[in-house]
């Protein structure tokens, strides 16, 4: 059975790409900073008939909890097939550039920019005994330069000091890893699930969570003629 670690999968567009994850038989590892919040999570999918979903504890701003949740796993699988980093944070909005505090704007990164390259450094020796190994970065359209630059966008107005700069240096961490492993059989993705409804955005998003799930899945799943260092979205390609 294949295995796929998920990050932030506790609710909203984490806990649905563990769902069909396991709907494709995937042995599914669910982590969360709170262990309440993840063993509820959970307990909420074996309800639902899942039994090949299991819980990790890891917050991924924290070293020492990370290398817990590897030793944790490694006892368990001989394997990881598959890394989402999903895990992620706002930072709460608005973000002018120009008073936006420092400290905030280094808390945001520590998440989803930091917290993304620790868990892909401690993770690597499993996934690299992994026959396909698989990495989606769960990015943001909001994180593309190119999009910004056009000031005619329909999200152009969501400029900010740090949620959206955080995903841009992700897009640029996700090239450098894809392009180091690319000899290895990794596929190494950004990609973006869209504008949707959930409580990171106080439900304004026009997408369900199952939408928005679905091109994690694909990137996540693809085979080995797929692409490796792209930044991708519903619509396609996304330019950087």
């Amino acid at each position: 059975m294949k295995t796929v670690l998920i990050t932030g999968a506790n609710k909203s567009i984490g806990y649905e790409t563990a769902r069909q994850m396991a709907q494709l038989g995937y042995q599914v590892f669910i982590t969360a900073r709170d262990a309440n919040r993840g063993q509820e999570a959970l307990q909420k999918l074996q309800v639902e008939g899942f039994n090949n979903i299991a819980f990790v504890q890891m917050d991924v701003t924290d070293e020492a909890s990370i290398q817990g949740a590897y030793t944790n796993l490694a006892a368990q699988i001989t394997s990881l097939d598959v890394l989402i980093n999903n895990a992620g944070i706002s930072g709460g909005m608005p973000q002018p550039p120009s008073a936006y505090p420092v400290k905030d704007i280094l808390n945001v990164f520590k998440t989803n920019f930091f917290g993304v390259i620790q868990v892909t450094q401690v993770f690597l020796p499993l996934l690299k005994l992994s026959p396909a190994p698989r990495i989606v970065n769960v990015t943001s359209g909001l994180g593309s330069l190119t999009k910004h630059s056009d000031w005619n966008w329909e999200y152009s107005a969501f400029k900010s000091a740090a949620y959206g700069p955080s995903k841009t240096a992700l897009n640029a961490y996700t090239v450098a890893l894809a392009y180091e492993l690319k000899d290895l059989g990794f596929k190494v993705n950004a990609v973006d699930p869209g504008y949707t409804a959930t409580d990171f955005n106080q439900h304004r998003g026009y997408k369900t969570v199952a939408a928005a799930a679905t091109p994690i899945v694909q990137f996540a799943t693809i085979g080995n003629e797929g692409p490796t260092g792209g930044f991708f979205g519903e619509e396609g390609v996304i330019p950087w």
